[in-house]
This record gives structure tokens, sequence and C-alpha cells, in this order.
């Protein structure tokens, strides 16, 4: 396992719709394990495959915050929504490509998705409260949405300016 670079906005592959996975091989199992690690490290709670360069329907998360709470680690192939609760909930997001960032986001409260697992088999969930946020911020992510998408222009436009600058300064570190 390694850990990946976060590519950081404005970058074009993070607004690059991902392509569905095809097949599940020890590249892809190797990709899932490092993204978790990155995840884990950075620390977030949820990671897209393009977030670290690639262009795959992958993602990872694991929401659990709670002190002796087991952790629990999701790898999700070609996820997709199949439904949406009409309630909706607001959450502060943040983003490891938009780093010390934050934004409020209004979403559906509850999600059902369905997915791949990593062993190849079909899986579904319905998820509520910070894991809905969060599968649903991260599956943006593989359609080339990200959080500040949902800004108004002027927001968007001041936390690309900072990512800008950001780029720059560790450009020359």
């Amino acid at each position: 396992m390694a850990l990946r670079d976060i590519l950081i906005h404005p970058d074009p592959r993070l607004k690059t719709p991902a392509k569905p996975v095809e097949t599940i091989d020890d590249g892809l199992r190797t990709l899932a394990q490092d993204m978790l690690q990155t995840m884990y490290a950075a620390p977030g709670i949820g990671l897209a495959a393009p977030q670290v360069g690639q262009l795959v329907r992958m993602l990872v998360m694991d929401c659990v915050k709670e002190e002796g709470v087991p952790p629990r680690p999701m790898i999700l192939i070609n996820p997709r929504i199949t439904w949406s609760s009409d309630a909706l909930s607001t959450y502060e997001e943040g983003c490891l490509s938009i780093p010390e960032q934050y934004a409020d986001v209004e979403r559906p409260a509850e999600v059902e998705v369905a997915w791949t697992t990593i062993e190849g088999t079909e899986a579904s969930e319905r998820f509520d409260g910070l894991w809905s946020t969060c599968v649903q911020h991260e599956i943006d992510h593989l359609d080339g949405k990200l959080f500040i998408d949902y800004l108004k222009p002027l927001k968007r436009q001041m936390i690309t300016r900072k990512m800008v600058k950001l780029k720059r300064e560790r450009a020359r570190a």
C-alpha cells in the first residue's frame, strides 16, 4: 500500500467524468487499498479515484467518527444512486481536493446506493446523516462535479483563486 498524491482544484481531471470499471483486478484492488490509506492519512472520510488522478468510477469512505467504534472502510465500484429522499439536509462540506475550504451544501437527506464490491458482488444500502452527504459528495466527483459547483459564482471564484494560490505556493516549496 502507498499514499497517493491528492489532486488540488483546479485540475482538469477533477472536472472529467470517470469511466465505469470494467474489470476488478489486482491493480484496482491495490488502488482501492492505496485510496483508503490516503484518505485516512489526509485525514478524510471519503475519497474518489479521480482525486488521485485515476478516472475510474470507484470511491472509498468511512464516516465512523465515534470514539471506540470500529472503523467501517467501504469500497464502492460503479456506485449509483437508485433513490433519494424528498427531505433535504444541509451540511458544511469540505474536500481533500479543496483543502481548508468549507461551505454549506444542501442535498437529499437520505439516498439508496447500489454498487459492486471489490469482491465483485452487487450491494446496496440506504445512507443517512453524514454517510448520505459523503456518498453523494464522492459520487459527484465521479461525475466531474465538486461541492463548490453548488455555490454562488462569486464564492466559487473566491475559493478557486485561493486554490490557485495554494498550488503556486506548494510548487515553490
